[in-house]
């Protein structure tokens, strides 16, 4: 949590990517942090850039674990990513490089797949 205190005097970009970092670097000792971290992500992102980065990156370690935190990543990505420069990633990070071709399927069981397949596809949804 200090380490939240020492980066509010830093720009947006600076403290999403010491934020991101943070995060990456201390995984396996901030459990009890990591929802302020990524409240803290969310609020200094203004494109997405970071709040798609750190959930890739949870997702990779521990999608099941770190879950909670996914979708709550997800969620304020499909917000900041007005230019959709990094929801195909995000997309094929979390939902295999194959998605369009369960579109359908991903659609029906998953409200943040929807979000960002809409997003992305805005024409021709489902």
């Amino acid at each position: 949590m200090e380490k939240i205190k020492q980066m509010a005097g830093y720009a947006a970009e600076e403290t999403g990517l010491q934020t991101y970092e943070y995060i990456a670097n201390h995984i396996d000792a901030i459990e009890d942090e990591l929802p302020s971290l990524i409240d803290k992500l969310i609020t200094c992102d203004r494109t997405g850039q970071f709040v798609v980065s750190t959930a890739r990156y949870l997702h990779a370690i521990d999608a099941k674990h770190y879950a909670k935190s996914i979708d709550q990543l997800v969620a304020a990505a499909i917000t900041k990513d007005r230019e959709r420069v990094y929801l195909g990633d995000l997309a094929a990070a979390l939902w295999g490089a194959d998605y369009r071709d369960h579109a359908t399927e991903l659609c029906a069981s998953d409200d943040n797949f929807r979000r960002v397949y809409k997003r992305l596809y805005p024409v021709g949804l489902i």
